[in-house]
């Protein structure tokens, strides 16, 4: 129904004079002292309660939505006295006098009643931003409804309009539509965490598939929900189709990369060249892939830091997998000793300190061998096999200092460059500097 300017001053009028008859009555201020005192009482009663009340021991053994419900209610324990209070007092005067002295009592209490109940009913969400939402959207609604001013307000946001073709918006259909995708996609979530948990469970899936079955799950979960949202309302979605080109145009040049990521995601899970888990190296970034979303892969390093990698980069840069398809690990160790030792025994001595590491693969026998006569020594490369690339550098180190014991056990000396200065033909001469004193 469309309201014309004639009606709207009309209702406006008839509002004013509704609400300067009340101020003008010596009750509204009788009404207006017991609200204001009752209040007073009330947040004074509340904390009282709060402070006497141990939620945690109370509810201690009680399921999860108890205890919410618990905690929300002692936490509402000042609009709880403050809307019975506010009933009393109206009860009080319905004896006295006549209903309408009562009226904004009644309003206070109700009021109040009301935002005690939102808040209880909406204790099982958990998200406290949606709780914000929803609350403060369902009592707006629940106070007009006690005031009478429900109806006009519905009439007033369906009467401003914006024609798109076939599309009619108004605010009252955007704002139907808002609280739809909200409880919309609030139940999808539950739905996808409750999906996810048992894909995760599942020990017949690789990781890799099991992220791929997530997204795929939670992606067309939330396009059902806002199909479905939009479709209560009464929006044709054929009616959208004018806004088709320019999503494409969109997609075509401001999304290109968000788009490739997306894709290179799928690739990257459907062909498991990486998956959770794996010790990988791309670029100068080495680590362990923690999550794989959408538009990235994280890997969490060793020393705290956590690299976000899009997964274009995985799909068109190198990238080394060390856990691929064999987790075994080659630890190369590069040393030199000067040429006064036995290279043989040198050989054999690192192969013994290598064979004696924790962590060095018993069945894949390390090995030792001469690769150079350097100017400075003799150089030395040592291989072992470990089970697992975690802890590669340490292992190395470790097989290190154990070389350095066993050289100095068998005066076995490291090479380092020396420089030897050779003169011929007699010394080299002296000057004399003789300093004049005055």
């Amino acid at each position: 129904m469309d309201l014309d300017l004639h009606d709207i001053i009309e209702v406006l009028h008839a509002a004013a004079r509704s609400v300067g008859a009340e101020v003008t009555s010596p009750w509204f201020y009788l009404q207006l002292g017991l609200v204001m005192a009752g209040a007073g009482a009330a947040f004074a009663a509340g904390a009282a309660i709060r402070s006497q009340v141990d939620t945690a021991s109370l509810a201690e053994r009680w399921p999860a939505p108890l205890k919410q419900f618990m905690r929300v209610l002692v936490g509402c324990a000042s609009t709880a006295v403050f809307a019975l209070m506010m009933a009393l007092a109206r009860a009080a005067m319905l004896v006295s006098t006549w209903p309408s002295r009562s009226y904004l009592l009644s309003v206070a209490a109700n009021l109040a009643l009301a935002w005690l109940v939102i808040r209880l009913v909406t204790s099982g969400i958990r998200n406290s931003f949606i709780v914000r939402v929803v609350s403060l959207s369902a009592w707006l609604v629940a106070a007009l409804s006690i005031v009478g001013r429900l109806g006009p307000t519905i009439d007033a946001l369906d009467s401003v309009s914006v024609v798109l073709g076939d599309l009619r918006l108004t605010p009252l259909l955007l704002i139907k539509l808002g609280i739809l995708l909200v409880v919309a996609l609030w139940l999808t979530n539950i739905v996808s965490n409750f999906i996810d948990n048992r894909i995760a469970r599942s020990g017949d899936l690789t990781p890799s598939v099991q992220v791929l079955l997530i997204k795929m799950i939670r992606t067309g979960l939330m396009i059902l929900a806002i199909t479905v949202a939009m479709s209560a309302v009464g929006i044709n979605l054929s009616a959208l189709a004018i806004f088709s080109g320019a999503a494409g145009v969109g997609i075509g040049f401001g999304l290109q990369k968000i788009v490739a990521n997306f894709i290179s995601g799928i690739i990257l899970l459907a062909d498991k060249s990486v998956k959770p888990g794996d010790l990988v190296t791309i670029g100068d970034s080495t680590g362990r892939i923690n999550e794989m979303k959408t538009r990235y892969i994280s890997v969490a390093a060793g020393d705290g830091r956590e690299f976000l990698i899009p997964n274009e980069d995985l799909v068109t840069q190198k990238v080394t997998n060390w856990t691929y398809s064999d987790k075994n690990t080659l630890v190369k160790v590069i040393f030199s000793t000067n040429y006064d030792a036995d290279p043989r025994l040198v050989c054999k001595l690192a192969t013994d300190v290598a064979a004696a590491a924790l962590r060095a693969i018993k069945h894949k026998p390390p090995n030792c061998i001469l690769t150079e006569f350097a100017e400075s020594g003799m150089k030395f490369s040592l291989t072992l096999w470990i089970a697992d690339p975690d802890g590669m550098d340490n292992v190395k180190s470790d097989v290190m200092l154990a070389l350095w014991d066993a050289f100095r056990r068998e005066t076995i000396k490291m090479a380092y460059p020396v420089r030897e200065l050779r003169v011929h033909g007699g010394a080299l001469p002296v000057e004399t500097v003789v300093e004049a004193s005055g």
